[in-house]
């Protein structure tokens, strides 16, 4: 098992859930309004006056085999337009309960 932190721009919602609906991914848990900058030229995403946009982040937990697919949807969501932002981080998952 794997598991995959999505950080997307909120514009991105509901391109980030079609995404695991194709993939036929039903579980996640979803933060609505998460805070940051990008590492490289990433714009500040603060939900102030100043950097009013907002983040959302996403935790999905999936088989190995379904990985690849996840990251190649957000790679190519992220292309279509830079500035708005998403990116993709996995994990080993050692156990489960």
């Amino acid at each position: 098992m794997k598991a995959i932190f999505i950080i997307y721009n909120q514009a991105h919602t509901e391109k980030v859930e079609f995404i695991l609906d194709k993939l036929e991914i039903r579980g996640f848990t979803q933060w609505g309004s998460v805070m940051g900058r990008g590492s490289v030229d990433g714009e500040p995403r603060m939900g102030t006056h100043t950097w009013p946009e907002q983040n959302s982040a996403m935790l999905i937990v999936i088989e190995e085999a379904k990985v690849e697919a996840v990251l190649d949807a957000v790679k190519k969501l992220d292309a279509i337009n830079k500035e708005v932002g998403v990116r993709a981080f996995v994990w080993n998952i050692e156990q489960t309960v």
